[in-house]
Order: C-alpha cells, then structure tokens, then sequence
C-alpha cells in the first residue's frame, strides 16, 4: 500500500512539474509572438533602428570583453613578475633625481641584452580593477632609460626575466609608494611621452564605456518594449486555439447558424478542391444580429476547429482621435495578420462600417475605405488564407447599408433570436452545469414564456444570477429563485422606498399601471372565451408593481413577457397603442384632465413611434399603402419633418382611439377602485393573484357585472 502510495505521490509530482514546465514553454512563445506581432506592425524607421540597437547591445559588449581580457592578461603578468620580485627580496626603489633620464629607443629587450644593467625598476599603477599602466626604467651607464612597453612586449619581458642575467636586478615599485619627487619626474615623463604609451593603457577608458553603453541600451530597450507592449500593442493580441475555452457544441440550439459555420470550415479546409470549381474567392465572412446572440463565441469556436489564432477588436475603437487613425489601426492589424498567414481577424460592433459612405466626418470614410481595400478580391497568396470576420448589429430593414460594403462578403450568417425549444434546451443547459445546486422536477416553462425574445446572453445572465441569490440565501436554485432572477435582469433592481412614504404619487401609479393591464386584460378575455385558465396562459402580464425602477426612471412598471407574434397586423397595432394609452385615459378618469401626470411621457413616445409607422411607413388609414419614410435620403428624419396629411391622420386616429380606451375603461372603473386598494395594501401582485381578485370582485358584486354587460363567468 505504501508503495502503491509513493508512486501516486511520484506520479503526481511528475504531472505537476510537467505542467509548469509546459506553461512556462507557453508563456515564452506567447511572449515572443507578442514580440513579432508589435515589430510587424513598426514602421521602417523604427524597424532600422530596433535592428541597430540589437545589432550594437552584442557588438559593445563583445568588444568591452575583448579590452577587458587583453588588461587581464596584463595583471596576470605583472602579478607574476611581482611574485618573483617579493620572492628574490628585492627593496623598493625610488626615481634618482641626480641621473638624467632618457626616452629608450627600440626594444626592451634589445636594450637589456646589448647594454650593461646596473637596476630596472617596473612602476606600475591599477588602473580600475587591473594594472594597466606602466613604466620601466633601467639604469645603464649613468642614465635612466624610460620604457613603456607593449602588451606583447610585457609578456615577453616577465618571460626572459626568469633565466636571463639581468632578472635579479628587477625592482617592482606601486606608483603610490614614490614620494612627491619621484612623481613629478614620472608625470614628466608621461607628459613627453604620452604617444608611447601601450594601447592597452589607451583602450582602458574605452572598455569601460562600451560596457555601459552595451548595459545602457540593453536597459533601455527592455524598457521601450515593455512600454509598448502594455500601452498601444494591448489592444491587438492573438488568442491561441489552446486560449478558447468551450467547445461549439456549448451553443445549444442554432443548428441552422452551426451549419452555416460548418460550410465555413470545409470550404476553408478543402480550398484547394473548392478553387478546382472555380470558388478562390478571399474568406471574408459576415456576422449580423441581436447582440449577445453568440456571434463572438462561434467565432472563438470556429478558430478552435481550424487551429487558427484569432484576433479579436472592437470596430467601435478603430477610431484614435487622431487623423487615419482607424486606417492606421487597420494597417497594423493587416500587418500581424499577415506574418501569422493563417489566422481570423474579427471585428466586432461593426456597425457604422457597413453605413453608406459620405457623410460628415470623412475619417469615417477613410477607415471604410480602408476595410474595402483590405477585403478586396485581390490577394496575395498568403492573405488569402486569413479569414475575416465582421460583426454587426446592423439592421438592413431599418438603415441602408454600403453596397460596395457587401460585395465584399462571399458568406453571411445571420443570426436569431432563440424560439420557444431553443430557450428551454439553453436554460437547461446552463443549469445542468449546476446541476447539484437545483431543485429536481423544477417546472421551467413559465421560465421559458417570459424570456420570449431574449437572446441567450440574457438567459445565461439570468440563470448566472438565479445562483447569485441562492449563495446569498444558502438555498437551492428553484422556480421562484430563476423568477426574481429574471425580474431583476430583464426589468432592473426595483425599490419600494421612493414612493413608500408618497400616498398621493402610489395611488396615481397604482391607477395608471391598472389602466394598461385592464385595457390588455378586456381583449384577452374576448379571446379566452371565458376560459380563465387559457387567459392567464395568453396574458403577457407577470406583475403590476408599485416599486420604482430606476433604470427607465419609472415609479412603478408591470412586469409582462414578449408577445410570440413576429408580425403584426393593424389590429395589433392598435391595441397596442390603446394598452399605452390607458394609463393617462385612467388618470384622466380618476383625477380629470388637470389630474394627469408626467408618468406617461414614455408611453406617449411609444404611440407616437407607432402610428407613424403605421401611417407614415406601412400606409394605413391612407387610401394607396406608400412608405413616404423610404424618400428620406438620411433616413429617419422624416420622422422629424412630417408632412401635413400624415400628422393630421396621426393625431385623428390617436384621439379615436384615445376616447375608445377611456369608454373602455369607464365601465371598468369599480373595478379599477378595488384592484387600486389591493395594489396599495400589497405593494405588488401577481397575474395570478390579480384575477383571482377580478373573479371575486365579480362574483360579489352582481350590479357590477350587469351594468357591464357581462354575464357570469365560470
């Protein structure tokens, strides 16, 4: 067993250090890809003087080493010498001042073997860490003769001196031991000769400042490419393949949008076949739709499967505030593009790029024009192998698009939002990652009725938060925990202290939120048929609440799911605009004309953006359907500038229905009273709750119900 033990132990230990070692491999070649991508994107100038910087770091320093070595050389010589002095017991010896001194001509050596030798006296100094100066003096026929030896001559010299007659007479004496006199003679001497002197004295200053000029540059360009890399290269990085987390099977649902995907990743892989039928064109891709649809993560998963890095950048940040800066930007993504040959570019929030070119900042234009060049059909042979992808939320049905913008794209994928099996097989798949933290046999389906047109950046939000407020609780994930959470994600964080000690202004909320959701509630129940259990499934109400919502401004909100219909025809419109409408037509009830609030500011633009695309762009209540938007050349401001007969149907078709949602509200204004004091008491209610109060309020009060026309309801 211990055995057994210690290998796992061993084995453990191996694991562990092969990964830091594989890490550590990662982190050097990231860094060194970083490198190459900021000197691919340098100019020439600063290109040149990079490579001459690393060109002389070497070479200064190599040359310091060679100076350096050559005066060690030296040291050791002299050391040597001086050994042999201290060892024969020679007494230092001072410059005789009474025998003149003279320039030795030739060599030393020549000098030593031709003449008589009465003394040599080597006086040396250290010059740094080393001996690098020195001067011999030999003392022949009553003069002095003064040398300043060679390297070479030095070495030559300490050789000779072991066994040649005049060796003994050597006197080793440290320039600092000479007294005052002594000195002065030798800086003459210096003085009169300073041209003979050895040029390892000479070269002594030259290795010392090549060496801090070697470690000066070296410093210095660390430095310089560490301020750029964290500064403007920060922005433009590549991620590795190995840096994608997930997989494409993590997008649950779009198996259409996947296909598309899956047609990329073919052809991309077999080019070489697709070229055969004639399709070489550059791989240039567009994503369009919602945001938080997965445009970004599909992306980073088709990298994945192609083993290619990817560079992701905003679109929205080209733009440096400097002039061509968004070209520049896009220069400098061409060029590490470029060097990496098989790669993806992805622009995101590419909106403003795919507008028609030609309006007030020409920059704009510039860095659009740019992109058109950049996609152009014509390619080298190494940029036709990096696919570019550009993402957008743009809206073809809304603003006009550059049509020279999409000829550029051989593919575009566009994307949705998620349906009604989509939304469930999402939810489940986010909280099956939680799996052990949620309630079994959670009924989901109101979950997935709510969350009709959210994308699935919202839902995983939603479930993300469901567990936040479980942690805070220390409960399960359960129906009610994923309801406030989706509450607070798709309406906002509410607060019931901003009207809590305001009666005047909740009673004035509670009516006009009981306008909309009567006004709703009336056509719903037409609908239902009397089916009380189908009508609270069809109706788009959650909950009526009198807590504020800061994010919209409003002091209270009702809380409804997204209608199913994608279309919607004049009928629909119309109730719409009475839904809005009914909550001044309920304030006007209560309080009188005087009596209505600001509160409907935001519903009055809601009806206003309705009929004017109703009788402004789809035609009705007109006798020919024309779309007089679509005339406008900048698209939208005909919204601005309406002409007389689309004002006059608008304000004609608002006042009609206006007076039919007040009619429909005054016979339901008993009701209105009861539901108000219920609001008022609770603070919020439920769909649920809210008709079993309607249901009771009927069933009591027969001359209510008679009065209205309605008969008993089951």
């Amino acid at each position: 067993m211990s055995d057994l033990s210690a290998n796992s132990s061993s084995d453990s230990q191996a694991s562990a250090a092969s990964r830091g070692t594989n890490r550590a491999l990662l982190s050097v070649k990231k860094g060194w890809s970083r490198l190459l991508d900021w000197f691919a994107i340098q100019s020439m100038m600063v290109k040149s003087l990079l490579v001459l910087a690393a060109f002389m770091i070497p070479a200064l320093g190599l040359y310091s080493a060679s100076l350096l070595q050559r005066q060690a050389a030296v040291v050791e010589q002299v050391r040597q010498m001086t050994a042999a002095d201290e060892a024969a017991g020679a007494t230092p010896y001072a410059i005789n001042p009474k025998l003149p001194i003279a320039f030795g001509t030739g060599s030393i050596l020549s000098f030593l073997d031709g003449n008589p030798v009465e003394r040599i006296t080597v006086i040396y100094k250290p010059l740094m860490w080393n001996v690098s100066e020195r001067v011999v003096l030999i003392e022949s026929k009553g003069k002095q003769y003064a040398y300043y030896p060679s390297d070479m001559e030095t070495k030559i010299f300490s050789d000779k001196a072991v066994q040649a007659p005049w060796g003994g007479k050597i006197a080793f004496v440290p320039r600092a031991d000479l007294d005052s006199g002594s000195i002065e003679v030798l800086e003459r001497i210096d003085q009169r000769f300073s041209g003979a002197r050895p040029q390892s004295e000479k070269d002594a200053w030259k290795a010392g400042v090549s060496g801090l000029l070697s470690a000066t540059l070296t410093v210095g360009l660390i430095g310089f490419l560490a301020f750029q890399l964290k500064g403007q290269f920060k922005a433009l990085k590549f991620l590795e393949p190995s840096q994608v987390q997930g997989s494409i099977d993590d997008l649950v649902g779009m198996d259409d949008i996947k296909a598309e995907v899956a047609q990329i990743k073919d052809q991309y892989l077999r080019r070489a076949e697709y070229a055969e039928y004639g399709i070489s064109k550059p791989f240039n891709v567009m994503f369009s739709g919602p945001a938080g649809t997965g445009k970004t993560k599909l992306a980073s998963y088709l990298a994945k499967e192609l083993n290619l890095p990817i560079l992701f950048h905003s679109a929205a940040n080209l733009e440096t505030g400097f002039v061509a800066g968004g070209s520049n930007t896009l220069s400098r993504i061409v060029a590490m593009a470029k060097r990496r040959r098989r790669c993806i570019v992805f622009l995101d929030e590419a909106q403003d790029l795919f507008m028609k070119r030609g309006g007030h900042r020409k920059f704009d234009d510039d860095t659009q024009n740019m992109l058109l060049a950049i996609l152009d059909g014509v390619r080298t042979r190494h940029e036709a192998e990096i696919i570019w992808i550009v993402a957008s939320n743009f809206n073809s049905e809304q603003m006009q698009m550059d049509d020279a913008m999409l000829r550029r794209f051989q593919m575009k994928v566009d994307f949705r939002m998620p349906n009604r099996q989509e939304r469930a097989a999402i939810i489940d798949h986010y909280l099956a990652q939680r799996a052990d933290k949620v309630e079994q046999g959670m009924d989901r389906r109101h979950l997935v009725e709510i969350t009709e047109g959210r994308s699935p950046a919202d839902l995983e939000t939603i479930v993300n938060q469901a567990g936040i407020s479980a942690v805070q609780v220390g409960a399960m994930i359960g129906e009610d925990t994923l309801m406030k959470a989706a509450e607070r994600v798709l309406v906002g964080n509410v607060n019931a202290n901003t009207t809590k000690e305001r009666d005047r202004d909740r009673r004035i909320i509670a009516i006009h939120e009981w306008g909309h959701f009567l006004v709703d509630f009336e056509l719903e129940r037409k609908r239902a048929g009397g089916d009380w259990v189908a009508l609270q499934s069809e109706m788009k109400t959650i909950k009526i609440s009198l807590r504020a919502n800061p994010r919209n401004n409003a002091l209270g909100f009702v809380f409804h799911k997204q209608g199913a219909n994608l279309l919607k025809t004049k009928s629909d419109i119309e109730h719409d605009v009475r839904v809005l409408l009914g909550g001044m037509a309920n304030e006007e009830l209560f309080f009188g004309e005087d009596g209505t609030t600001n509160g409907a500011h935001n519903d009055i633009t809601r009806v206003t953006k309705l009929l004017h695309h109703a009788v402004g762009e789809m035609g009705m209540y007109r006798r020919t359907r024309l779309n007089f938007g679509a005339l406008s050349n900048e698209g939208g401001s005909a919204s601005r500038n309406l002409d007389e007969e689309t004002r006059g149907i608008m304000e004609a078709q608002s006042e009609r229905l206006y007076s039919e949602t007040k009619q429909l509200l005054l016979r339901l204004k008993p009701l209105t009273e009861h539901l108000t004091g219920k609001l008022l008491d609770k603070g919020e209610m439920s769909l649920q709750e809210t008709l079993f109060e309607i249901r009771s309020f009927e069933a009591a009060c027969h001359e209510f119900s008679n009065r209205v026309g309605m008969a008993q309801r089951t």
